[in-house]
């Protein structure tokens, strides 16, 4: 009976989607204040329907009940309760409703509380919405129901992938959805500003907390599948350019594009044709996304389903999408009023470059992505793409977002003068070159992109940080004239300084990683002793270990320096018998400087243990970086200047140094 409301709610959602998608944009062309509001309306009964029924299918999962096909298909009484609560998404159909979900959330986010939203403008914006959740919510009714019932409830389900039972998966998928879905809105805030045509400083003000909002779980969904990866799959590493890595990665790049853009639309209203076609192809990326790990065309350990009917449907609704924003865009951008110009050293100048790097960089992984598939479409070989393409393509095009990433908060709005900005950095300039030249001396020049690469790292932390001392005048006046201003500064400018000091985390933590990270395969029997990074490790003892719904072999290992042990890390090498498939547990010791990282293999006949060591200089970096980018955007969202009008902005504009209006300048 649960499954069955589950369904009803399912279904009259897509009725209400159908409507929030018609209605509302007639009554905006009419100016019918009744058929406007019922976009509002309307959103919020969607959500409401969409939670019912994902409620539905989580009881489904929770209690066990193997009438309902995917509970059956992906669940076992064994499990734990939390992996059954996570398993509801970690599957195609769950993740699918997962995906309407949030995509309702945020439409009924829009309609609560856009409330200083113009009424056209709001009915429009809904109505994309909703055409955009009829169309997934008719791909989950017709070729994805989630809710199927089985004629004979079989007595054991066949369980989850043991490689998603963790407790990361409970958060990594969400925030990953949070960032796709939630770049839908202003893909929606731009079709409906080329329906009115008209794009201006407040139309960037609505759009641009729901752009970050989307970035900053983006960001914290990378990082997330970052650090499962690294400690689940027993590789090793940080990042593979996988498929499914890299369908994330592109709008990543491209929505920071936009972030970048929307900010010189607000400030200078300029850039605006840019900032409407940034916004549509941050979304259909997106959706390229949902449909590279639901087609089957592409093969990745993240895939979800091979189903090339699911493939096609999802294809049609990126075309539709896409195509029909496109053509819109085509037809409408020549009307819409475009901005003011500017020096070709500038801020807008500064944000407009990087913007180009950004968008080319998703471009190059977009083809290493997609060329392997092309090749196998309309020829007889099969070809990867791997590292050594994107090292080669990839790299060398964010050299420049890094130089200029630190630039464009010291450079004026309309016109400036490069000298006089270069002198103001002459401070970080130098420190990033001591320490290039600091590591080209330490490696007698062997490692001169180490050298860059730090260099590059050290020159955007303290570019960060000279952009702090210069706004708060630490230097120039008294401690108690830098605390004045620093109370007085806005919250926005400490996510921009937290967002670019993550970048430069990031950046060194894979330039040190990559150089001097050691590795190491040796087969163990209890009492071996080896040596890794500045550590002994012994193998102590191996035990049988019974999970709830597997076996483990557990290896202890005792870490020791000049003879003291001084940690013992477990790592596990586990067995699913229901789906007969192995996994590892590593085991991990941090000191938050380097990681020291062991994977238990199989055992030889002669009672030996393959064991893989690595050492990872400064790898928490990685995650800690990508962490702060996150939580500068969301102390910038915190600002109340995100909520109020010009005359706020404006008061604080009278700063001299540093953007203040958000973590992606």
């Amino acid at each position: 009976m649960i499954a069955e409301l589950g369904h009803f709610a399912l279904i009259l959602s897509l009725m209400v989607s159908l409507l929030q998608a018609t209605l509302p944009l007639y009554g905006a062309s009419r100016q019918d204040r009744g058929l406007m509001a019922l976009a509002s309306f309307a959103a919020v009964t969607a959500f409401t329907l969409v939670a019912t029924s994902f409620v539905c299918l989580a009881w489904a999962f929770v209690i066990d009940d193997f009438s309902v096909q995917l509970v059956a298909a992906n669940s076992q009484t064994t499990k734990p309760v939390i992996y059954k609560i996570t398993g509801v998404w970690a599957n195609h159909e769950g993740s699918m409703l997962l995906w309407v979900l949030i995509l309702t959330i945020f439409s009924a986010l829009i309609a609560l509380f856009g409330l200083n939203i113009p009424k056209p403008l709001k009915a429009r914006v809904l109505a994309v919405q909703g055409m955009i959740a009829t169309a997934f919510s008719a791909f989950l009714i017709f070729t994805s129901n989630p809710f199927l019932r089985l004629a004979q409830a079989p007595a054991e389900g066949n369980g989850m992938n043991p490689l998603l039972q963790d407790p990361g998966l409970a958060i990594h998928p969400p925030c990953l959805y949070m960032g796709y879905v939630g770049f839908s809105v202003a893909f929606s805030f731009a079709v409906a500003a080329l329906i009115e045509g008209k794009v201006d400083a407040a139309w960037a003000r609505w759009v641009r907390p729901w752009v970050l909002l989307a970035w900053c779980f983006l960001t914290m969904g990378i990082t997330l599948g970052s650090f499962w990866a690294y400690y689940i799959l027993g590789w090793g590493g940080w990042w593979f350019w996988d498929p499914v890595e890299n369908v994330s990665f592109m709008p990543w790049l491209v929505g920071t594009a936009l972030l970048h853009s929307a900010l010189v639309v607000e400030r200078r209203h300029a850039l605006v044709a840019w900032t409407i076609l940034l916004a549509i192809l941050t979304f259909s990326l997106s959706l390229i996304g949902t449909f590279v790990v639901r087609s089957g065309v592409l093969t990745s350990v993240h895939s979800f389903a091979t189903d090339p009917a699911r493939g096609f449907f999802i294809l049609v609704i990126i075309f539709g999408a896409t195509g029909g924003a496109l053509l819109l865009y085509a037809l409408r951008i020549p009307h819409v009023k475009k901005g003011v110009p500017f020096g070709i050293v500038s801020r807008e100048a500064s944000l407009l470059l990087n913007n180009v790097f950004l968008v080319v960089s998703a471009a190059t992984v977009f083809f290493g992505t997609f060329w392997p598939l092309f090749i196998d479409l309309f020829g007889s070989d099969k070809i990867s793409v791997g590292a050594p393409y994107y090292n080669i393509t990839f790299v060398p095009l964010f050299i420049p977002i890094f130089v200029i990433m630190v630039l464009g908060p010291f450079l004026k709005w309309k016109r400036d003068n490069l000298k006089s900005v270069l002198q103001q950095l002459s401070w970080p300039l130098a420190v990033a070159l001591i320490f290039a030249i600091a590591v080209i001396g330490i490696n007698l020049a062997h490692h001169l992109f180490t050298a860059a690469g730090i260099g590059l790292s050290v020159w955007i932390i303290a570019g960060s940080l000279w952009v702090f001392v210069k706004r708060t005048k630490l230097f120039e006046g008294s401690l108690l004239q830098a605390l004045n201003i620093l109370r007085q500064t806005p919250r926005a400018y400490f996510g921009l300084l937290l967002g670019h000091l993550g970048v430069g985390m990031v950046l060194l933590a894979i330039t040190v990683v990559t150089t001097w990270q050691q590795e190491k395969i040796v087969t163990l029997k209890v009492g071996d002793q080896t040596h890794i990074g500045y550590y002994d490790v012994t193998l102590t003892k191996i035990e049988t270990i019974i999970g709830p719904n597997y076996e483990a072999e557990r290896g202890a290992f005792a870490l020791s320096q000049g003879g003291l042990t001084f940690s013992v890390i477990s790592a596990e090498h586990r067995y699913y018998a229901l789906q007969q498939q192995q996994t590892n547990q590593t085991g991990i010791r941090t000191n938050l400087i380097s990681n020291t990282y062991i994977a238990l293999g199989d055992a030889d006949k002669s009672g030996g243990w393959t064991v893989r060591l690595y050492y990872h200089p400064m790898a928490p970096w990685l995650w800690i970086g990508g962490f702060t980018m996150a939580l500068g955007g969301f102390i910038s969202l915190s600002d109340r200047r995100f909520r109020v009008g010009v005359a706020q902005r404006d008061k604080m504009a009278t700063f001299p140094i540093g953007n203040t209006a958000g973590v992606a300048s």
